[in-house]
């Protein structure tokens, strides 16, 4: 595995991508469920602003840890460009993510319960199901976009 990692340093950098996404996701969710469980919306526009503000939080530890960590960028030149530039994506993702977390909750949640049989997911559980779909989608265009609009070398 070692060689395989030195051979492909992208490789490295997924990794560790996919492990800060790994505790995005947490910090995510567990907002994210707090936030639900608090006001009892749980699908439509007021999980979309839920949804929405659990990411923000989110993303801002994802930038400090990818930059540090993940990206090895410890240049503070240009810090406002980066932080900027990381933040568009993140919002382009945003929309990826929480679009797809919305349809989940609001549109595929009654379909699914009833085609497969599946009355034991309750709202709740599918306000984490949701959540995860959205944060699936958008893995792949906030790497891309990190690694070669934000932190390029």
């Amino acid at each position: 595995m070692d060689n395989l990692l030195k051979k492909y340093p992208a490789l490295t950098q997924f990794l560790k991508f996919a492990f800060v996404g790994f505790l995005n996701t947490v910090i995510d969710l567990v907002i994210l469920n707090i936030e639900t469980i608090m006001t009892g919306s749980r699908e439509g526009a007021g999980f979309a602003i839920q949804k929405g503000f659990s990411f923000f939080i989110a993303v801002t530890f994802s930038y400090f840890f990818n930059k540090r960590w993940t990206f090895r960028d410890n240049s503070h030149k240009e810090e406002g460009k980066k932080f900027s530039q990381f933040i568009a994506i993140s919002l382009i993702g945003m929309l990826i993510n929480v679009s797809v977390a919305t349809i989940a909750v609001t549109y595929l949640k009654d379909p699914v319960n009833s085609l497969l049989g599946l009355s034991f997911l309750t709202d709740q559980l599918w306000v984490t199901i949701g959540g995860l779909c959205g944060t699936a989608i958008g893995l792949i265009w906030n790497f891309i976009g990190y690694k070669f609009v934000v932190f390029k070398k």
